[in-house]
């Protein structure tokens, strides 16, 4: 983090929580291992130099492996990509620098303070033997099930199937929903309405909120009006922040509190009010998460569509607060002036326009100085002069010929129609942004793929992009499924080096079909989707999953050096490697529950993550046990022996 300038934040600190119960992983296997061979009979010193060197290369191939699955993230883009690059370094710089240690100062350790005639107290005697005889049980089950490599294989092809199936059907969003502890409620008055209407509108929602301050849950209310950020010029604009009792005081997370003030929030006619929960990843400010932009060549071709568009979106309940950024609402006054008679009345064009700015807008004239504060003097009309567009009658002008009043009523004549606020471009197109906000249950991928549906049904002629949060989750989820088959790719390749073989990393990377599943199925249980943190998670399992996979396929491979058989050596290997795996295993499952049963703000993300790798070890660890060793039957019946290599050279140099 230090030579990265990587600060200490939620990223960071939630790799190093992941950390806690991966960088352990490998100095279990390599005491493990030690420890075994001094029960066989070895001096601490030899266990200690030849359990090192026999484990030496799985600690290695795991270590390559997770680094690889890391290394991808660092290639993601925009904000998210920023921020994760910070996770996949701080995580493999751990990884690394624990697999040092475990090859270096572990055998050393296990020289000097492991002794063959240990006393072990009761408890560890008891516990011992309940280890062996899951141990024989598991050996006699894996004799039975490496015979039934038709279940086995239709196993492991449901599994595909169904990782496939539920990784489409998943909800899907950028991030998971998040209790900040405050929400916002987003005011917005018909365009040309004035401060006052829209501070009234904004007092009723207040007051409807109010009884709930001090009930538990809601802390106070500020009220702001006008908006803020692009919208603190917008007199039909404003916004209450509600502030919520700390996570500890309430029982309720704030986004179902949000949800249900948006029931009393609805009852004030006349403005479109909405809650929205700000969230730890920005993607341009507090907006509707749906930010849908058609595009074309006239804006009457854009109004014509997005009408089409909205009917349709009205339709769908996962749909609400639905708008658009091109609505001829606000009330706009045209004013013509007859130029030949002003100038026969002898009065300018000038005279007259700058008449109307002053009395019906407001000009600021001068300033002044008082007690070191400057302030301006602003010329206006009085409001009860310029509130209808009648009052331009009792507006008058000096005329240049005979220095008398003449009525600019006499001058001009004006219409009053409606214009868009503005007139919005994208990528140098004319384009118009249809934004929504989700209800309940609904995902941000359901209700894109449902306005692209649309248009293609109704206006397939119009060009579609994306805006905030909608433009950062299509762009994060296509890198994302990049990254992931890198990720794979990477993985894969990376032993194919280690092995020098094809085979065997086929046969280890069997294993990430099911750790996805258990993956995903672990989200669906919890009610959470997939989303940034999710897929990360699902990232970094490829690299987790593998390992099991790698103890037991590396050892199988040195028994069948010592001139064992196919199937004997994956036995022996599958039961000898069974203690380090449920070791490993449960380091890492219980290294992420602290993310689990966290509270607070940030909760969702960390949940999202824990429960992904929580459930998709479990899953992963119990059938890596039975299908590892039958596909590495079938896949390395044809394979030669690891040192066939080395053995032929010998031969020629004999000769």
């Amino acid at each position: 983090m230090y030579i990265f300038d990587f600060s200490i934040n939620l990223f960071t600190l939630m790799a190093l929580v992941l950390a806690i119960g991966i960088v352990v992983d490998d100095a279990i296997v390599m005491l493990e291992n030690i420890v075994r061979r001094i029960e066989l009979g070895e001096t601490p010193l030899v266990a200690a130099f030849k359990g090192a060197k026999q484990v030496s290369f799985a600690i290695v191939a795991t270590t390559v492996v997770l680094v690889a699955v890391f290394v991808p993230l660092v290639f993601i883009k925009g904000i998210t990509g920023v921020l994760f690059t910070q996770t996949a370094i701080t995580l493999a710089s751990a990884v690394i620098i624990s697999s040092f240690v475990a090859l270096s100062l572990s055998p050393m350790l296990g020289s000097k303070f492991l002794k063959s005639n240990m006393k072990k107290s009761d408890f560890v005697i008891r516990f011992e033997k309940h280890l062996n005889s899951l141990n024989n049980v598991y050996k006699s089950s894996l004799v039975n099930w490496i015979n039934k490599k038709k279940i086995i294989i239709s196993f492991l092809i449901s599994t595909l199937v169904l990782t496939v199936f539920f990784f489409k059907f998943a909800p899907k969003e950028l991030i998971a929903p998040e209790d900040r502890g405050a929400f916002f409620v987003i005011i917005k008055a018909p365009q040309g309405s004035g401060f006052n209407f829209t501070k009234d509108k904004a007092e009723e929602i207040e007051k409807l909120l109010l009884p709930s301050v001090g009930k538990g849950e809601y802390r106070r209310l500020i009220m702001r009006v006008p908006g803020f950020g692009r919208s603190s010029k917008q007199v039909n604009s404003g916004f209450i922040i509600v502030l919520l009792e700390p996570w500890s005081k309430r029982d309720r997370h704030g986004v179902k509190i949000m949800r249900e003030s948006f029931s009393k929030i609805s009852q004030v006619p006349g403005v479109l009010a909405f809650p929205v929960m700000p969230q730890g990843i920005r993607t341009g400010g507090v907006q509707s998460p749906v930010q849908f932009v058609i595009m074309g060549n006239t804006y009457n071709q854009l109004i014509n569509w997005k009408n089409i568009i909205k009917k349709e979106a009205r339709k769908n309940p996962g749909l609400t607060s639905i708008q658009d950024d091109f609505d001829l609402n606000k009330p706009q006054l045209n004013v013509q002036i007859d130029q030949k008679k002003a100038a026969d009345l002898g009065v300018s064009t000038e005279d007259i326009g700058r008449t109307i700015e002053t009395i019906f807008g407001s000009k600021n004239v001068t300033k002044f100085t008082q007690d070191g504060k400057e302030y301006s003097i602003i010329l206006q009309g009085d409001i009860k002069d310029r509130k209808e567009p009648d009052s331009i009658s009792k507006i008058f002008v000096r005329s240049k010929n005979n220095n008398k009043l003449v009525s600019v009523s006499n001058l001009v004549s004006y219409d009053e129609q409606g214009e868009s606020p503005f007139l919005a471009r994208y990528n140098r197109q004319k384009a118009v942004t249809i934004s929504a906000r989700l209800v309940g249950d609904y995902s941000l991928d359901q209700a894109l793929i449902f306005l692209k549906k649309t248009v293609e049904e109704n206006t397939p002629q119009a060009q579609i992009a994306y805006k905030g949060e909608s433009e950062e989750y299509k762009k994060t989820n296509t890198e994302l499924y990049i990254i992931f088959a890198l990720a794979l790719i990477t993985a894969y390749l990376a032993m194919c080096a280690q092995f020098e073989s094809w085979r065997h990393p086929l046969t280890i990377m069997l294993t990430v079909p099911m750790a996805i599943l258990g993956g995903i199925l672990g989200l669906l249980v919890v009610g959470s989707s997939l989303n940034v943190y999710s897929q990360i998670a699902l990232i970094i399992l490829i690299g987790l999953s593998a390992k099991n996979g790698i103890l037991i396929v590396e050892f199988a491979n040195q028994l069948r050096k010592e001139g064992k058989k196919l199937e004997i050596a994956i036995i022996e290997a599958s039961s000898i490697r069974l203690r380090p795996i449920l070791m490993t295993s449960l380091s890492t499952i219980f290294g992420v529950l602290p993310l689990i049963i966290s509270f607070g703000p940030g909760a969702a993300s960390r949940l999202t993550v824990g429960i992904t790798i929580f459930s998709g070890m479990i899953f992963s660890t119990f059938f890596t046990l039975y299908v590892i060793p039958t596909i590495y039957t079938i896949i390395g019946k044809n394979t030669k022996r690891m040192d066939s290599v080395e053995i032929e050279l010998n031969k020629q140099l004999k000769k």
